[in-house]
């Protein structure tokens, strides 16, 4: 093994023991929930009370009229194919990892991290393509070790596949363009960047752009346009699925009715969608970029982007090198602007930014070549900034508890995936319902959710499970993430009866103090949280009752779980 393959296998190393060191650290309080949830079965539905699905629409138990749904009765083979949100790439592979390792944050999570060590080797391959070897080496060095990228990588969303794909893509692109074979590859590699999440798309204009300006003989070739093919071959799921859902209901998915501006019955209020006007959007970009990147990195990159643009005019060997970048950094910012700079649609920018941060210190390094002593202080200054780099990504990302100062030496990210004690309360309710399922259930409000509880409790049964007539009752301002990870899912997948306090009292109070009890529950878990006060009624049940403190990784209790057995 030669010394540059050494290299980058400890490049590689260091981006895994970043991305895979106590992966499953960091509550589900981020909308990695709203993922890893529906990958379970995968269902399109997640308890999101103003954004309805196709399957709520079409399920046998609504009261809607065949006409509003073009004559269509049950849930059509259709909905299958996407979901009403997003593209379906992420939750099958999320389906399949959970499948394998369990309902668990590491499964989830685990893709993301594959796919965020995928990456550096890809900006590796990248900067040697359009620069150097020493520029890869650098700029995947710096990626594997600096905190936005770490963050992707370690949570469930979709910018990690996303940016894997985007970086793939563009890859396979530029080597297309000196050996039009690539031009296929480039189609699957973009066909899959779309099934990941439509933010992809921005590679459309990035490439015509730059063909149209360097190299327009390229639309002229065949095997560009048999890749564009299997660009439509791939993403055709989604394109039937948009078909089939106009047809019926007279709009597309979520994403894409936003965008031509349908405004659908079923969607007036749009979470994730409060982005502020163009002008708060500005004004949010640079602060929020501060909030999500090292210091370091940041005040390089500012420096660096300074000779970039310089080198520009001044370094026409490198012109189409340069502007490829340029190019790409000015379209995804126009994305940004678009979508709103929010921290994880930030992360697609952290690749550029290092390539950039990269190109400027390669470049002083190299300028100071017939000067051992300053190559010996840039050297030393590098390795300085790269440990500063992994401290700062563990410090933000991988601690339980950040030290020190923002932003200096932590980010804003850490709150991202904090550890309030939400999992802790998850490992306590998985060890009590170990070897167990429910031998009461409530009846779901759909059809569907019955098919999927009832295959569970056979699966259940199969397995010789003991059989617990337990109810579970929580109380408090849970975070819906949270909620919707470490309870929802117990009733969704798993027919554990779960309600909210107020529901329990309303029960009790409409049918008398016994209902509960009279319906065979036997066991009782109250579960409260010690940041808000409760209220008298729910002192009185309360009090007396044994139980279990939750404590989060500081010591303090954040959650008391109360046991009645009758």
């Amino acid at each position: 093994m030669n010394k540059k393959n050494l290299v980058v296998i400890i490049i590689l190393l260091a981006a895994a023991l970043l991305r895979f060191w106590c992966l499953g650290r960091g509550d589900t309080v981020n909308d990695e929930v709203f993922y890893a949830f529906r990958a379970i079965g995968p269902l399109d539905f997640d308890h999101a009370e103003f954004q309805t699905t196709p399957l709520e629409w079409f399920d046998s138990r609504q009261n809607f009229a065949p006409q509003n749904l073009g004559g269509q009765a049950g849930i059509p083979f259709w909905t299958k194919l996407s979901f009403h949100d997003h593209p379906p790439l992420v939750f099958w592979v999320q389906h399949f990892f959970i499948k394998v390792f369990g309902e668990n944050n590491f499964a989830f999570r685990l893709p993301s991290a594959l796919f965020g060590i995928g990456s550096v080797y890809i900006l590796y391959l990248l900067g040697s393509l359009l620069y150097s070897r020493a520029v890869g080496l650098v700029s995947g060095s710096l990626f594997a070790l600096t905190l936005n990228h770490v963050y992707i990588s370690r949570t469930g969303l979709q910018e990690s596949y996303v940016i894997f794909f985007i970086l793939l893509t563009a890859c396979l692109f530029l080597k297309a363009l000196k050996n039009d074979n690539y031009f296929l590859w480039a189609g699957a590699s973009l066909g899959l960047a779309f099934l990941a999440k439509y933010t992809a798309f921005i590679l459309v204009p990035i490439f015509f752009t730059y063909l149209l300006i360097f190299d327009r003989s390229k639309f002229f070739n065949k095997k560009l346009w048999i890749g564009l093919l299997l660009v439509i071959l791939l993403f055709s799921p989604v394109i039937i699925y948009n078909f089939k859902l106009y047809q019926t209901v007279g709009h597309f998915d979520f994403q894409f009715s936003y965008f031509f501006g349908q405004n659908p019955e079923a969607w007036q209020v749009a979470p994730g969608k409060e982005i502020g006007t163009l002008a708060e959007r500005i004004k949010n970009f640079i602060p929020r970029l501060i909030s999500t990147n090292s210091p370091s990195l940041l005040l390089i990159f500012g420096f660096s982007l300074i000779g970039f643009c310089f080198n520009l005019f001044r370094d026409c060997q490198k012109r189409k090198e340069n502007y490829f970048i340029l190019l790409s950094l000015f379209f995804l910012i126009i994305l940004l602007l678009f979508v709103g700079p929010s921290f994880r649609f930030l992360t697609m920018l952290t690749p550029l930014i290092v390539l950039v941060a990269t190109l400027g210190s390669v470049n002083l390094y190299q300028l100071s070549a017939k000067k051992m002593i300053w190559r010996s202080i840039l050297l030393t200054l590098f390795l300085i900034w790269m440990f500063f780099e992994v401290f700062y990504s563990v410090n933000s990302q991988i601690a339980y508890y950040p030290r020190g100062n923002y932003p200096w030496l932590f980010s804003k990210i850490r709150y991202e995936n904090y550890n309030w004690g939400y999992n802790e309360l998850d490992s306590f309710l998985k060890k009590e319902l170990a070897g167990k399922m429910p031998s009461r259930v409530f009846d779901m409000q759909y059809n569907f959710l019955e098919k999927i509880r009832d295959a569970d409790l056979l699966k259940a049964r199969a397995a010789g499970l003991k059989s617990y007539p337990a109810l579970i009752v929580y109380y408090g301002n849970f975070d819906d993430g949270a909620k919707l990870w470490v309870l929802e899912r117990l009733a969704t997948y798993h027919g554990w009866p779960v309600i909210e306090m107020e529901d329990y009292f309303g029960f009790l109070r409409k049918n008398g103090p016994e209902f509960f009890a009279k319906s065979g529950f036997r066991e009782y878990y109250f579960i409260t949280m010690n940041n808000i006060e409760s209220s008298s009624e729910v002192r009185a049940l309360i009090k007396n009752l044994p139980y279990n403190g939750i404590f989060n990784q500081k010591g303090e209790e954040v959650f008391r779980v109360y046991r009645l057995q009758i």
